[in-house]
């Protein structure tokens, strides 16, 4: 998750430099905002746990189709919380989500593949950042809004794989949270592409 939320972080901040559009840039800042405050959870918390940033071998999220209790500390012992992990070391800003943090293993920005070339739920290949950084105005806004649905619609997956499988009251409590606005931020994103006469891709 730490991989995905990096990749909505680089996405806000290329579509603030393409549009001056305030709402769509207002939506790209909280985007970034709160999703490299989450990162620097999710990495303060494996460093707290002394866990891997990433697991190799395994795809991304892998454990998404084991069985419940399989993954995702089953033992309940990490009960880190959450103030421990705010600075962590994922924090980005500027330029700097362009991959400088732990946690993306052998993959550069963009499609973040491994393993067998498996792309992450939702995440943008590399050609379809290239697009977004590229396009300006109207163009760069509604691909933007296009994208992070996607992006969301992936991150609301593997939140409520975490909401359902994660013993940790910590981790529970900020999938939650995550599924819930992002769902509210898909129902936002919507309203802002109907008023560009276009719509999700999917």
């Amino acid at each position: 998750m730490a991989v995905h939320h990096q990749q909505a972080v680089e996405m806000s901040f290329i579509v603030r430099d393409r549009t001056q559009d305030e709402e769509v840039r207002r939506l790209a800042y909280d985007i970034a905002n709160t999703q490299a405050n989450q990162r620097g959870m999710l990495l303060g918390w494996l460093d707290l746990w002394k866990l891997p940033k990433v697991e190799s071998g395994t795809e991304p999220m892998a454990w998404m189709a084991r069985a419940h209790g399989d993954g995702a500390h089953g033992d309940g012992g990490h009960g880190g919380t959450s103030g421990n992990g705010g600075t962590g070391n994922g924090g980005t800003s500027g330029n700097g989500a362009h991959g400088s943090g732990q946690g993306t293993g052998d993959a550069g920005h963009g499609g973040q593949r491994t393993g067998a070339g498996a792309v992450m739920p939702g995440m943008a290949t590399q050609a379809e950042l290239d697009r977004l950084a590229e396009a300006s105005g109207k163009q760069a806004e509604v691909l933007f809004l296009q994208l992070m649905t996607d992006h969301h619609k992936g991150g609301v997956t593997m939140a409520e794989g975490c909401a359902d499988l994660c013993t940790v009251p910590q981790e529970k409590a900020l999938a939650q949270g995550m599924v819930d606005a992002q769902q509210s931020e898909m129902d936002l994103m919507a309203d802002l592409l109907e008023k560009r006469g276009a719509a999700p891709r999917s």
